[in-house]
């Protein structure tokens, strides 16, 4: 007998390909995948040893590994020669010699989340079947990530900071899996932040704070004022959780993945009960009261979505509290993605958008860009995978689709850092002067406020969040080597001067108004050293639904951005990439296609930047 290491998927990978074979074929194609092994060693110019149940044994390898020895196979006594185990690429080329010889495949995306993940995925999976893959990715931003990016303080390289998506969780395994295999640094997230505030952690309601929580504590579960003041509330919430995300976590695994439909997906792991409610009826009919539920989870869904729990559904209110772990990449998330579409082996086309896409009728796609000239011809594809959310991406398509993706509204997000040598002033939050404000604090709704149905319902804090980050070094020669903190607000609105000024106990300059500024760079503050402003559209407004997009459009056009009502983060995102990967290699193999040229398009997130978004 032959050693064999095929796995049950790997046989149902086999039978889709080998369909329409007659049982003489698959005779004749098993028999030549005995062969490989024999193959293997009589082509093979490198051995290395191995042990074999004590004994030493020499086995074909590749140059580059270690111990490798440059011989060939007559140089080595048969009793020592180890045969190498038969793997599914020995079939899967075994059975493709008789198959006729087919034109290679495309395919378009964007370089966020979910367009990385796509084109990482297809080449890893058709590595698996040892096909090579030619992908070109289309990426209308100057940079990869989607709404991952950096911009860097002082305009100083050598001190980014996180703009948009800035964490991911230990639950999260496709990012966590990536940036171990890239080799990026994973830190904690809080590991930077100053130290001189007796309390990480604030919630504020725009007139007091609610909650707060001091340093030391693993998370907000063990801390025993929590259970003091909210009874068994953060209990059933952690219970609740754990329990969402373990159905969450199937969607990566047989049989639910690779889905077809997100909905009729979410309709098996039963969390259409969570997606068809608000989360203030999820949270009620879990027995998760106020004021748990509004002070520390409606604090949660606002800076992570800028929504309430009367607006936000279920399912992203509760995983809002999946916390544990959270991390960050040293230098920025981004480079999860630039390290994906790299491993890929894809051809990366910055600063340009696909403006159409017309599809011919021997079945390819037709891709006009914006980088193209007045004669320059369309590029061809065998398939197009759009990684942006389709009302954001100023693209046409034709014929035009039977179903397009529902038009939904956006949350519009204002992110404000800035640096100062001053601390947040207590005298801003009602505390008594010389009292340290906490590092983070969050905000949720005042009793006084009822926003209802308004979706801009911020309530009486005015914002989302503050976060004092951590401190950064002033390189300016008249202030070399000054200590400052770095400070990051999201908004619905932009903070105006006024608000920065008296957010730092600071006077208004009398050539300063109240208005707002639209300075991406400046500040007339003096006080502040560094001012940065991003408006973007980061993610939807995540109303109750029970229905997804579609993740197939057409035939050949594929779809990530449906997943974003459903669960919006870049893992998520991930996740979705990784299932159309799965769902295009498997279509190759029920087709009998055998290669790719991926592109990627206009965006893993909104418009400008989240427009990204990635998170995208």
């Amino acid at each position: 007998t032959t050693p064999c290491e095929l796995k049950p998927a790997d046989f149902r990978t086999l039978g889709q390909l080998s369909e329409g074979y007659s049982g003489s074929d698959i005779s004749i194609a098993v028999q030549d995948a005995l062969m490989q092994p024999v193959r293997k060693i009589q082509t093979a110019t490198h051995y290395k040893k191995v042990m074999v149940d004590g004994v030493e044994k020499v086995t074909p390898c590749s140059p580059g590994d270690e111990g490798a020895m440059e011989m060939t196979w007559t140089e080595i006594d048969s009793d020592k020669l180890l045969e190498p185990m038969l793997v599914l690429k020995d079939f899967v080329k075994a059975v493709k010699g008789a198959r006729p010889t087919v034109s290679a495949e495309d395919i378009k995306r964007r370089a966020g989340s979910g367009g990385a993940s796509t084109a990482y995925y297809v080449h890893k999976y058709a590595e698996e079947l040892g096909e090579a893959v030619n992908m070109t990715v289309f990426e209308r931003s100057p940079y990869v990530g989607g709404r991952s990016t950096t911009v860097d303080v002082y305009a100083d390289p050598s001190q980014p900071v996180e703009l948009g998506a800035s964490i991911f969780v230990k639950v999260n395994k496709n990012l966590v899996a990536a940036s171990t295999e890239f080799g990026l640094n994973m830190t904690s997230f809080i590991a930077s932040r100053p130290q001189d505030a007796a309390d990480e952690l604030g919630v504020w309601d725009g007139q007091q704070f609610r909650f707060r929580q001091s340093k030391g504590g693993r998370s907000w579960w063990n801390i025993g004022k929590l259970i003091w003041k909210y009874g068994l509330a953060p209990y059933r919430t952690q219970r609740l959780m754990q329990a969402t995300v373990k159905s969450f976590l199937q969607l990566y695994e047989a049989p639910y993945f690779p889905f077809q439909s997100l909905s009729q997906a979410t309709y098996d792991l039963n969390l259409t009960e969570a997606t068809s409610s608000t989360g203030e009826e999820y949270l009620r009919r879990n027995y998760i009261e106020p004021p748990f539920s509004t002070e520390i989870i409606q604090a949660s869904t606002r800076v992570n979505y800028g929504q309430n729990l009367g607006l936000i559904h279920g399912l992203e209110t509760i995983v809002c509290m999946s916390t544990d772990g959270a991390m960050a990449i040293e230098g920025g998330n981004w480079q999860i993605f630039s390290g994906m579409v790299q491993a890929a082996g894809a051809e990366l086309k910055l600063n340009t958008s696909v403006t159409s896409i017309a599809r011919g009728s021997d079945g390819t796609y037709r891709l006009e860009t914006s980088a193209a000239g007045p004669n320059t011809p369309p590029e061809i594809y065998d398939d197009v995978v759009l990684a942006a959310p389709l009302q954001f991406a100023d693209l046409t398509i034709t014929p035009p689709l039977a179903h397009s993706p529902d038009k939904i509204p956006y949350v519009t997000l204002h992110v404000t850092l800035f640096t100062s040598p001053h601390r947040l002033s207590p005298a801003f939050f009602n505390l008594p002067p010389s009292t340290a404000v906490p590092n983070v604090i969050l905000t949720t709704l005042a009793e006084t406020d009822h926003p209802g149905s308004d979706r801009h319902g911020v309530g009486s804090a005015g914002f989302f969040s503050i976060s004092t980050l951590r401190q950064v070094f002033n390189p300016a020669e008249e202030e070399r080597h000054r200590p400052e903190y770095l400070y990051k607000i999201f908004s619905p609105t932009e903070p105006s001067e006024e608000f920065l000024a008296s957010l730092l106990g600071l006077p208004l300059p009398s050539s300063s108004s109240s208005s707002s500024s639209s300075s991406s760079s400046s500040s007339t503050i003096t006080g502040i050293s560094w001012l940065h402003r991003k408006k973007w559209h980061s993610y939807p407004y995540l109303y109750p639904r029970v229905t997804f997009e579609e993740i197939q459009l057409a035939p050949g056009l594929w779809y990530t951005s449906g997943i974003e009502s459903f669960i919006s983060t870049m893992e998520t995102s991930s996740l979705m990439g990784m299932n159309v990967a799965r769902l295009l290699v498997d279509s190759w193999l029920r087709g009998a296609k055998l290669a790719v040229n991926d592109e990627n398009e206009n965006g893993d997130g909104g418009d400008d930047g989240a427009g990204g978004r990635v998170e995208l």
